[in-house]
Order: structure tokens, then sequence, then C-alpha cells
């Protein structure tokens, strides 16, 4: 017992906090940066982008991923729902599969500069995105809920994610984060 409390004492009881530590002058930018991932619409890259894909997706820049990617994406959200098994089948946007996938496939975070700023709301769609907007679920509602929203009888459960909320509010000031646990 002797031997634990004095090992403890020893590597406990220190005085170097009289060291002066000199802070970093700022960020490094001399090298060469390579973008790695994006993702401007949360589990979009991660549902329509086939796994050998992934890593052409995540550094091909937005405005030449539609030509390079909404095929794919087309056959796997058509091959993932049957709301849009058949040709001319629409989702509660009132897009069909090559319209919806063309939206997709760009992946960008779209922004109102003049209206409401929401993923979804029930009126404004892909406006932009509310720290309290329930981007997955609008994601399903728009891949499995079919023309009205609704869960498909095909696929049951699959248009919500049952997370109705943040686990912790939202600020009402700057940085408007919750606080962390």
């Amino acid at each position: 017992m002797l031997t634990i409390l004095a090992s403890v004492m020893s590597f406990n009881c220190s005085n170097d906090d009289d060291t002066a530590v000199t802070p970093p002058s700022g960020p490094d930018f001399s090298g060469t940066y390579t973008q790695n991932d994006q993702m401007g619409r949360p589990a979009v890259n991660t549902v329509f982008v086939s796994s050998s894909s992934k890593n052409t997706f995540n550094t091909t820049v937005p405005s030449a991923q539609n030509a390079a990617f909404q095929g794919m994406f087309q056959t796997n959200l058509t091959a993932l729902s049957p709301a849009f098994a058949n040709p001319g089948d629409q989702n509660a946007l009132g897009q069909d599969a090559a319209t919806f996938t063309g939206l997709l496939a760009t992946d960008v975070l779209n922004l109102s500069l003049d209206g409401t700023t929401t993923f979804f709301d029930g009126t404004n769609v892909l406006t932009g995105r509310a720290l309290a907007d329930d981007v997955i679920t609008v994601e399903l509602i728009l891949i499995f809920g079919g023309e009205t929203g609704l869960t498909m009888s095909e696929n049951p459960g699959l248009s919500d994610d049952n997370v109705s909320a943040n686990d912790k509010p939202f600020l009402n000031s700057f940085p408007y984060l919750a606080s962390p646990w």
C-alpha cells in the first residue's frame, strides 16, 4: 500500500507549471491541400454513391457532379425505393426519379437569400437549413414517401428516422448550437 501511495505522489506532484509555452503564430497554409470529403446534404453521398466511387465523388467539384453521377444516383434510387418503381412516379416535390436525382447529384446546400431558410417546413423545400430541421426525415420522405410524402405500404416505417428533436435545446443567440454534454 505504501508503494502505491508513493508512486501516485511521485507521478502527480510536479512543479513544471512555470514553463512558458509559446502559442503557434497561426495556421500554416504553405502546403498543397486536397479535398477528401464533402457533404452539402447529409446522407446523400452515403446512400446514393456506390462504394467504389466514394473517393471520386468526394473530390469532384459540384459543378461536374451531376454529369458524372446522376445516372448512378438514379439507378440506386430506383433499386432502393418502390416509390420510384414505375416511370413517371414522383415524390412529394412532384419530381420523377431523373429530376430528383439530378437535384441530389450536385451535392450542395441550396440557400434562399430572400426567403425562409429551411430544409423543409411544409411549404419551403431545400431553401437552406436551420439547425432544428430534421434533414434525415425529409430525405427519407422524398425517397420513400411517394407523391404525398406518406409512408408507402411497400416500405412501412422508412419515411421517418423517429428522432423528433435534438437531444438538447439550441441556443437563441450565437453560437446557436446546443451546449455539449
